[in-house]
């Protein structure tokens, strides 16, 4: 199932009411397990917390760095997904780069999504001068922000 389907937290809730066709925004996720994905992904259920070890070990790689990491060093190539072809996907390559990021979330997310924003731009597929928009707080006072960047972006999707 499409991540923008199964995740259904209160953030979900709101994107999902505010943004029903997917007209104004194209969505990321980040995730303690699967790393940087578009949201139209398919993912399976699957329960891990973000934690400064996770968080750290995410900002160590590079666009390239496979999520989830293997559990042991014994195979060659990990499998799941990469940073670097989830954002060429949601950006052509880099022919369609973001001028516009919201980046939502708690503390170590946010922390993350920073560090994967810099590595976006040096990439292509943010320019330099983004509006970058941190939406973070309490619950409530997240979904107003959340919908309120969707609603102010009405059909700009880059």
């Amino acid at each position: 199932m499409p991540a923008i389907e199964r995740y259904d937290g209160p953030l979900w809730q709101t994107l999902r009411a505010t943004d029903p066709y997917g007209e104004k925004a194209k969505v990321a996720f980040l995730s303690a397990y699967l790393g940087f994905r578009t949201a139209s992904s398919p993912i399976e259920m699957y329960d891990a917390r973000m934690t400064d070890q996770v968080a750290a070990a995410m900002k160590a790689g590079d666009l390239g760095t496979r999520w989830p990491r293997p559990k042991t060093q014994r195979r060659v190539m990990p499998s799941g997904g990469h940073p670097g072809m989830h954002i060429g996907s949601l950006t052509a390559l880099g022919r369609d780069p973001f001028a516009d990021v919201a980046l939502v979330g708690g503390h170590l997310y946010l922390d993350v999504m920073r560090h994967f924003v810099e590595l976006f731009r040096t990439g292509g597929h943010v320019v330099r001068g983004a509006r970058i928009c941190e939406i973070n707080g309490p619950i409530g006072m997240m979904r107003r922000d959340l919908r309120s960047w969707l609603n102010d972006r009405d059909g700009e999707m880059g």
